[in-house]
């Protein structure tokens, strides 16, 4: 409630000015029957916090704005709001940019302070109760963050020089970025590839250098949706040519599965002894093998056959590392 009654005396204070009233902190306070302190502090909150141009006339003994078309921001959050906008705010921390994180923390404090109907928290008593932990993932320059983010936003080319996950090899392309995801903690920019004339996917910590060059890049007609090529190439169950898999979980480890999403249209299965089947399906067996794997012997490969001889030729040749 404290922080609605300030916005009041802020929104009034602001309103003076505008109408040319010079008010200062004596006439807020007597307003608002505060004392004259707090009517300074206010004053020094909107000038500070709120980023208002105030400046003191003295032949009017009242404040005035040093510049004209200034608006006081308008109140947005309560209740559910802020508790959302807090979680948005810890989850914001996953942004590689250094630079940016910083940015983003100053002008979210001001941001908090103001506009919550209620009494509002501070980043650090937010980061106190919220954390976001991300494992296994690849670390981005701060320059290609940036200049990704840059480019995406103006939907500007990159010129890029981009090293093969599988074979090393390192190779200069132009690319029109179109989307930016966030796949398991690492960012992979989505983005037209003037080399191979489709869309392709880029890991940002496979960037070696990269800038934005002025260039046209005319997208084909038939470019398939973004979500759809997302869906197609992302996550260990998608993609256009669906194979069943059917995995055995042991019972050590069945209730832990069964709380787990790996699949929209997953299906689960108990069985009498505890274990559980879990059936899915995939576009290729490479990344899914990885998860499958994870979990050592507290899971079977039911099905399919090819997909049980690349497991177990993969255990030999942990066998032979070991032996």
């Amino acid at each position: 409630m404290a922080g609605k009654l300030a916005y009041e005396r802020y929104h009034w204070f602001h309103g003076q000015i505008i109408q040319s009233r010079y008010p200062n902190a004596s006439i807020l306070a007597k307003q608002f029957e505060i004392s004259k302190k707090q009517a300074q502090r206010d004053i020094e909150f909107i000038r500070d916090r709120l980023g208002a141009p105030l400046r003191y006339n003295g032949m009017k003994r009242g404040y005035e704005y040093k510049e004209s078309g200034y608006e006081l921001p308008p109140v947005w959050f309560s209740g559910d709001e802020l508790m959302a906008f807090c979680l948005a705010l810890r989850i914001a921390t996953t942004i590689p940019d250094s630079t940016l994180k910083k940015s983003l923390k100053g002008f979210l404090e001001k941001f908090l302070s103001l506009r919550s109907l209620e009494d509002t928290y501070s980043i650090k008593e937010i980061e106190t109760l919220i954390s976001v932990k991300n494992i296994e993932y690849y670390r981005v320059k701060d320059e290609v963050f940036r200049t990704t983010i840059n480019a995406l936003f103006r939907k500007r080319p990159l010129e890029i020089s981009y090293r093969s996950p599988h074979r090393g090899e390192e190779t200069e392309r132009v690319i029109l970025p179109l989307h930016l995801l966030c796949y398991m903690g690492s960012w992979h920019l989505i983005a037209y590839c003037s080399l191979r004339n489709e869309l392709r996917d880029f890991s940002l910590s496979r960037i070696l250098k990269i800038k934005a060059v002025d260039k046209t890049i005319n997208l084909p007609s038939d470019l398939p949706p973004i979500k759809d090529y997302i869906r197609k190439h992302f996550g260990v169950m998608v993609g256009d040519e669906s194979k069943e898999v059917v995995l055995k979980f042991a019972p050590r480890i069945s209730s832990w599965i069964s709380e787990q999403i790996w699949h929209d249209k997953q299906e689960i299965i108990p069985n009498n002894d505890g274990s559980l089947y879990l059936r899915f399906y995939v576009a290729s067996y490479e990344e899914v093998a990885r998860e499958i794997l994870k979990y050592g012997s507290d899971v079977e490969v039911f099905s399919p056959l090819e997909l049980r001889a690349i497991i177990s030729s993969e255990i030999e040749k942990m066998k032979e590392i070991y032996r």
